[in-house]
């Protein structure tokens, strides 16, 4: 269609006075060239104010998520966002959406999913209920700098301020939880609104950005500008700060690298991997981060974090220089702020972070730079080598240290979760995506599996149960040809174990293991150590988890026995639909070779 036809088209109330003037003349010809030069005018009018359109809220919300890439969607409906629901209806071949059971599954999806593609998460919850149940997953997000935009329905407003049906001051609700929070209140400014949104979420240490959506702004039509993709400023690599860290390193004793963090890439990994070899230096993961970097490399130190290796926490401790690419240094990554102590370490730290109001935050770096995390390592890549006989034997004695404490040693119990963690090392491709929530049950899954590749580690560094279910659905929504593993305990799955409706719906093939002590065991730990012989709010009534599986259409398991572990598991993998295996574990056995009565 030529330009000006498609704006005509597009711009319907240009057409009555363009006909005038057309047949005004005496002589047509004369009209129709009026005509035509009055449309370039508005050709020229509309290019000068980026191609005014007329259309609702709701179609301008979609529009944003298509030009920003936005493929997939989660929610629970409502009725405070019908417009956008309409909406979408007219993009389902180009924006799916996945109905959830719970707006807290809902949210968790959406972060998972924003970690396994680099692009925010979207969530769309109604106001009130909704909005609260989705804030689990959005402190999830914020803690684990996972760019995320919530879509939040809002009253009318002209209802604002009165506490109407399930009104909420969301700037005031949110307000720590996300890295802006905001109410569109004039559907024309709703481009420009989307465009920060899309920004501020990616920008620097990423996070969730809410947005509050009045349902009457929704169904207005306005004329506003096409929205246009983000083009995400990042902050740059300066030579100077390469040049200091090389010089700091070559002073180095015991270097150690510390890898992880919000916003963290492929590329990333393999020029980290490429930097580690040519100067020998040992890799360590923060917490619930390990798929950073090659487990089974020979560089490889372990993870920093809840169940370290006390051998790597010397080595932490011992550093010079701790070399800190991506993390933020939170409480569990620093072992409660004790194997750093703030604000002035023994260690000497050279810490990247692409935020400048996360460095020297907590902790004051000798070095700190201020740079992309993937662009920093790869100028680190193409740096003239060190030497480092001065640490080369380390580095070889950190990573024999991680092989023998990631080996499982036998426990006198009759279901052994360090070798059911051995069986599924085993049988699984190294691109397999592990999710878990939290509970003691998850330190078997981060101290045995070993993780091959970035993207196959799904795990709220925020401590959020409920977690693993609503991951491994939206990871193998994103990775169906994958294998897709969710651990939960029993209670971390009962809280939002009624996605495995979703999981049914979309035929979301994930293998969910369920290990049940019939009690929240972590709690109880601690209870037993602090409050010796005083148990109270910690034994749980469970039900047959393998059952609730195949009531929704999938395969169920029990298993009691390590050696009936196997069989199970290799049907599950072979399995045409999701499958569950519950693990009735002993409740004594609280970790890896602890036991409650040790306590």
């Amino acid at each position: 269609m030529p330009k000006t036809q498609a704006y005509v088209t597009r711009n319907q109330r240009f057409l009555p006075y363009m006909l005038d003037i057309s047949n005004s003349g005496a002589n047509f010809g004369v009209g129709y060239c009026q005509a035509i030069n009055a449309v370039r005018r508005c050709d020229q009018l509309l290019e000068a104010k980026g191609q005014i359109m007329t259309r609702t809220g709701g179609e301008m919300i979609v529009e944003a998520l298509i030009e920003n890439g936005i493929d997939r969607v989660f929610c629970v409906p409502g009725e405070s966002y019908l417009a956008v629901l309409d909406a979408l209806y007219d993009t389902s071949n180009q924006i799916q959406v996945t109905v959830c059971r719970q707006e807290g599954g809902a949210a968790n999806m959406a972060e998972a999913y924003a970690k396994l593609t680099g692009k925010p998460g979207v969530v769309l919850v109604t106001r009130g209920p909704g909005a609260t149940n989705a804030s689990i997953g959005v402190h999830t997000g914020f803690q684990d700098s996972t760019p995320m935009i919530v879509l939040i329905g809002q009253v009318a407003r002209d209802q604002v301020d009165r506490e109407a049906f399930q009104e909420i001051d969301y700037r005031r609700m949110y307000g720590q939880m996300a890295k802006w929070v905001a109410e569109i209140q004039e559907p024309g400014r709703i481009p420009e609104y989307m465009s920060r949104a899309f920004q501020t979420a990616q920008a620097g240490r990423p996070g969730p950005v809410v947005l509050a959506l009045p349902e009457d702004m929704l169904t207005e039509k306005a004329d506003a500008p096409e929205t246009r993709p983000v083009n995400l400023a990042k902050p740059g690599v300066s030579s100077s700060d390469v040049d200091a860290f090389r010089e700091r390193l070559a002073r180095g004793k015991r270097p150690l690298i510390l890898v992880g963090g919000g916003g963290w890439t492929p590329e990333a990994t393999i020029a980290l991997t490429s930097f580690a070899e040519t100067n020998n230096i040992s890799v360590a993961c923060a917490f619930r981060r390990q798929d950073s970097f090659d487990n089974e490399h020979p560089l490889y130190a372990g993870h920093v974090g809840i169940g370290c290796d006390p051998e790597l926490a010397k080595r932490v401790q011992s550093a010079d220089p701790l070399i800190v690419i991506g993390p933020r240094l939170g409480e569990i990554t620093t072992g409660g702020y004790e194997m750093l102590k703030p604000p002035y370490p023994d260690q000497s730290i050279i810490h990247v972070h692409p935020s400048g109001e996360e460095l020297n935050r907590v902790y004051a770096a000798e070095l700190p730079i201020q740079a992309d995390v993937t662009g920093f390592l790869q100028a680190c890549a193409a740096m003239e080598p060190l030497d480092s006989s001065a640490w080369a034997d380390d580095a070889q004695k950190a990573h024999a240290d991680y092989m023998a404490f990631s080996d499982p040693a036998p426990i006198d119990t009759a279901l052994d979760m360090g070798k059911v963690m051995k069986t599924i090392r085993a049988a699984v491709p190294n691109d397999t995506i592990i999710c878990n929530g939290a509970g003691n049950y998850s330190i078997w899954v981060h101290r045995y599996y070993r993780f091959g590749k970035p993207g196959t580690q799904l795990a709220p560094t925020s401590g959020a149960m409920g977690y693993g279910v609503p991951a491994a659905v939206a990871a193998k929504l994103k990775h169906p040809e994958r294998v897709v593993i969710s651990f939960a305990g029993d209670g971390c799955f009962q809280m939002n174990g009624q996605e495995l409706g979703t999981a049914a719906q979309y035929g979301a093939n994930v293998i969910f293991i369920v290990v049940n002590n019939s009690m929240y065991g972590t709690i109880r730990m601690h209870q037993e150590r602090r409050y010796k012989d005083r148990v109270v709010a910690t034994d749980i009534k469970n039900p047959n988890f393998a059952a609730i599986c195949e009531a929704y259409g999938g395969k169920g398991f029990i298993v009691t026995k390590t050696e009936d572990f196997a069989d199970a598991f290799d049907q599950a993998l072979k399995a045409d639909s999701m499958a569950l295996i519950e693990l009735r574990v002993d409740p004594e056995i609280v970790a890896p070779g602890r036991r409650l009565s040790e306590l």
